[in-house]
């Protein structure tokens, strides 16, 4: 399958794969292992006693907050610098960021380094798909962004399957091996980035005024959706490892099953938009999702447990394409409102991920470690977020 490269500065269709690799890497570093090795991480943070558990909880989310003001500031680092040049330092952040967190100096150090690695993976996640899509034939970017956005579940599962092995050396060796893999990753992806930024054609500089009723519930879905993987994202191997009592290893495989999901999440939700539509895809995927994240509060059947980290492992990273191709279909003709209806959708995905954060780590501590209460937010989160959704397509008709 070839590639065809719209920036004529760019002589190689192969550079588009490079491209897509250098998009993938990004995302696994940024999100993957900065934001989700911690999860695994948790239990075995607790128990070495490096932090109590309702501070761990709160380190946790240090990461979203970081998160939230590398997206806001991505904006601000493309209009200062190239696109490539910020992704390069954002990656090189991320895996400084994981170095620093094998020393446990003091709670404020913890956080700060933790808080950076979210800032580069906001960064990350607002520029390096855009970066590359650009410079890919329109035929093929569904393709392309799935692709980068896959990044994320390798991530998952990478860290859901290397963290086990590494902690049976300790946890500094656990988080340096960590950062290795950062760094070759960083490696890999540095000439991967395309050499010019590519800018949007004279014709669709101008942006909407204000955007359509449809774009507003979006946004608010999104934001809402967020909220609904707060849960499992930070609490999941928590829940089982500690709230089940089946163990830090038996926890590590539940979070290997929500990264496999999270491997083919993007790629399915991508097929599935292909043929239903995004609007439909997008309803079809806050339903799965409701039913997913409300199974813990429910049951602690094992089977159930591992149906509920497979479905919401695929649509963390899977609902990023169906929300950026809904963007895109109701802004059809406007590239430029495109890129500022994608920067505000995750933005306000990230406020809403920060404060669920924070908010369900007080609401943990509070209550005596309640985890089904965790997991019954998140679901209220979603269906709301479906009633939008519903509710917004009937006011359109």
């Amino acid at each position: 399958m070839r590639y065809a490269v719209l920036n004529p500065s760019e002589p190689e269709p192969f550079q588009v794969w490079r491209g897509m690799l250098a998009g993938a890497s990004a995302s696994l570093v940024g999100i993957g292992l900065a934001r989700f090795a911690y999860t695994p991480l948790l239990p075995a943070i607790i128990g070495a006693h490096w932090f109590p558990a309702s501070t761990a909880a709160y380190l946790g989310a240090a990461n979203l907050g970081g998160y939230l003001a590398g997206a806001l500031a991505a904006g601000f680092f493309a209009r200062h610098a190239r696109a490539a040049t910020v992704l390069r330092a954002m990656m090189v952040i991320a895996t400084i960021a994981l170095v620093a967190c094998a020393f446990p100096v003091s709670f404020l150090w913890f956080f700060v380094w933790r808080f950076l690695s979210g800032i580069s993976g906001g960064a990350l996640m607002v520029l390096a798909a855009p970066t590359i899509i650009a410079h890919v034939a329109p035929s093929r970017r569904g393709f392309a962004s799935g692709a980068i956005f896959t990044g994320i579940g390798l991530g998952i599962a990478a860290s859901g399957t290397i963290v086990p092995l590494l902690l049976r050396q300790g946890l500094t060796q656990t988080w340096l091996g960590l950062a290795v893999v950062s760094l070759l990753l960083t490696i890999v992806a540095w000439n991967g980035w395309p050499s010019q930024d590519a800018p949007a054609p004279a014709a669709q500089q101008a942006s909407v005024k204000a955007p359509p009723p449809a774009l507003r519930a979006l946004f608010v879905e999104y934001a809402l959706n967020a909220v609904g993987l707060v849960p499992h994202m930070i609490f999941l191997v928590d829940f089982v490892a500690r709230g089940l009592g089946k163990g830090v290893d038996a926890g590590a495989e539940f979070w290997v099953l929500y990264g496999l999901g999270a491997i083919a999440g993007p790629l399915l939700a991508g097929h599935l938009a292909d043929r239903a539509g995004f609007g439909p895809a997008l309803r079809v995927a806050y339903l799965l999702q409701l039913v997913a994240v409300a199974l813990p509060a429910l049951s602690s059947s094992s089977s159930l447990l591992m149906v509920s980290s497979v479905l919401v492992g695929a649509f963390t990273p899977g609902i990023v394409p169906l929300v950026l191709g809904r963007v895109n279909e109701l802004l059809a003709h406007h590239s430029a409102a495109q890129r500022g209806a994608w920067r505000t959708a995750t933005t306000g995905f990230a406020v809403l991920q920060a404060l669920a954060a924070y908010g369900l780590s007080f609401l943990f501590s509070s209550s005596g470690g309640d985890y089904r209460l965790l997991f019954v937010i998140g679901a209220a989160a979603l269906a709301i977020a479906l009633a939008v959704d519903l509710f917004a397509a009937l006011r359109s008709k």
